[in-house]
């Protein structure tokens, strides 16, 4: 429904040109809510455990030395060089890029060949901008510096400069529809009358859920419902560039005759709330408005207008991407079986403030992301692993916090959709048994002992599927084995 809706406007030329044209996952996740991380993730196919990044600061290892030193060497593009793979890159890459202790500008990470990277977090106009390892600075005037647009132009400059005698990779990565959600001003006035949805948990109690979920005002203040729905109109008018750039890709990969030869992604780093359970907007959080992202894909032997409700994670991408591309991954024997996997993880590392958010004083320090109406929507305490499972017989999801009261909540999906319900004192003890060592296998998994219950069920056998930050992936595959 998530994702179904997120296409309900401003995404329409993606849905046909991407999704009617060849699969639409409907059950597509994101091991953690967070850029960084799940943008790591996303490079490496590692959980956050075993990249090491925690977090969007540089002390959480987001784009640090550690980081570009060890996960980043081995990152998926690396391989694809290796293939002789034309590669490029434009847009957001990690939030700690570019920084002067982050090797600055200058630092390219290995297997790029052209390189277009925003300094830092999301920017729509007045940015910097690591173009191939040298600074390029951008004002507000929207021909020149619009920073989707530029991604779009600069995409299509590499396609028509390409050399045509070796295959291609794009990764394509808009800020859109991140803030400060600034839209092209030819869509200023799109979704005049858009509001967020009233349905599900909106603006419900979070009762009997994690603390940080029980603190926001219910019913929301007039204020956080005004600011909410502004946000909410804000992002799908930056959204409709992104649209506007997918539709731009397809008609020139089409115009060079490559369209059929091309593999399309596109996805997301992260869901995000729009005020269920009473917090405005953000993403971190445990449930399912943040940890979905949409999946749409397109390329050679992908029948159209599939869905496909085998659950799939961002960490499936880096092999799916790999394999697709003729580079020889060692699959688990469940993919080539066609056997969804059984369960999979999802984490994340809490952010907090030492000291008190002057606009939240009585909730003292610890905590960030705080909006108005005194809603922080993290915490250090906000810690928490879970194990989610997605199947014909069970859709159930069971996470332990790393705080003081060493918190349990778990849901079931089947009958309890939204997750309104926290049944951990209700359910069976010996199904929260086989839930904890499940989590307790998932969270100590390291390399290989990970890969039997990670990669999952595709719309063909052999290929282990994968999601990207608000993010078109192109690779095309003219040289490489169809997986038809």
């Amino acid at each position: 429904q998530l994702i179904l809706f997120l296409f309900q406007n401003p995404m329409k030329k993606t849905k046909d040109l991407i999704g009617n044209a060849g699969a639409t996952f409907v059950n597509a996740f994101t091991v953690t809510p967070l850029c960084c991380p799940s943008r790591s993730s996303i490079l490496t196919g590692q959980y956050p455990h075993n990249h090491g990044v925690r977090n969007n600061s540089l002390s959480g290892n987001c784009s640090s030395p550690q980081w570009q030193k060890g996960p980043e060497s081995q990152a998926f593009p690396v391989f694809l060089s290796k293939l002789e793979y034309q590669t490029f890159f434009a847009g957001k890459y990690l939030n700690q890029y570019g920084q002067k202790d982050a090797g600055h500008v200058g630092h390219i990470p290995p297997g790029w060949d052209h390189w277009h990277a925003l300094v830092g977090n999301s920017q729509y106009y007045n940015y910097s901008l690591s173009v191939n390892g040298k600074e390029e600075k951008h004002g507000d005037n929207y021909g020149d510096d619009y920073l989707t647009d530029l991604i779009t132009n600069r995409s299509l400059t590499f396609l028509d400069n390409r050399s045509p005698q070796l295959p291609f990779f794009l990764l394509l990565s808009p800020p859109a529809p991140h803030a400060p959600w600034t839209a092209a001003p030819q869509h200023q006035k799109d979704y005049a009358d858009i509001k967020a949805p009233r349905d599900g948990s909106f603006d419900k109690p979070g009762k009997d859920k994690h603390w940080l979920l029980r603190q926001p005002a219910n019913p929301m203040t007039a204020s956080s419902l005004t600011y909410l729905d502004n946000a909410y109109r804000k992002r799908w008018q930056t959204l409709a560039s992104v649209d506007d750039m997918v539709e731009k890709l397809v008609e020139k990969l089409k115009s060079i005759d490559e369209l059929n030869n091309t593999y399309i992604f596109y996805t997301s780093d992260n869901g995000y709330h729009t005020g269920q359970f009473s917090l405005p907007i953000d993403k971190r959080q445990l449930y399912e408005f943040d940890i979905r992202v949409p999946l749409l894909v397109r390329g050679p032997g992908i029948a159209p207008n599939q869905t496909v409700e085998a659950p799939v994670l961002n960490i499936d991408l880096a092999p799916t991407i790999l394999d697709i591309c003729g580079f020889n991954v060692s699959l688990a024997p469940s993919l080539r079986n066609g056997t969804a996997r059984p369960f999979f993880l999802v984490e994340h590392t809490g952010e907090g403030h030492l000291t008190s958010d002057p606009s939240c004083p009585s909730l003292g320090p610890g905590l960030s992301q705080c909006f108005p109406d005194c809603v922080c929507e993290d915490a250090y305490n906000n810690t928490y692993a879970c194990v989610r499972t997605l199947d014909s017989s069970q859709n159930l999801q069971y996470c332990e916090f790393a705080d003081s009261e060493s918190f349990v909540e778990m849901y079931d999906l089947k009958s309890d959709p939204h997750q309104l319900e926290n049944i951990v004192k209700k359910v069976d003890p010996s199904v929260l048994q086989v839930m904890n060592q499940r989590l307790i296998k998932l969270q100590s998994c390291q390399g290989q002992s990970c890969r039997g219950i990670q990669c999952g069920l595709f719309f063909q056998p052999k290929i282990c599927f994968h999601t990207l930050p608000t993010t078109v992936i192109i690779c095309n595959a003219h040289t490489v084995i169809s997986i038809a």
